[in-house]
């Protein structure tokens, strides 16, 4: 582990009562950082076993690991994050 860049995490989950908007999960997930996000970036991220099968952790202890830089979302026909317009 020596080395590797820790993020702290809040899943952002599509609003149910207005799907056009993001809505803070409760929960904050401590994962490895692989691929050199910044801060305030929206990335992907995978939890449990999948997390060790991703490059070069396979025996690392942990947990959740970030493995993809978002660059939009597209909910219902409708760009709700653009990473290049943020």
């Amino acid at each position: 582990m020596s080395g590797r860049k820790l993020l702290l995490l809040r899943p952002q989950l599509v609003d149910e009562k207005d799907p056009t908007k993001f809505r803070p999960g409760v929960n904050t997930i401590v994962a490895v950082d692989t691929l050199g996000s910044g801060i305030g970036e929206l990335v992907l991220f995978c939890q449990g076993s999948s997390a060790r099968l991703a490059a070069g952790l396979k025996e690392a202890p942990i947990d959740a690991v970030v493995i993809g830089i978002v660059d939009c979302v597209d909910v219902l026909g409708k760009e709700i994050y653009n990473a290049e317009t943020r």
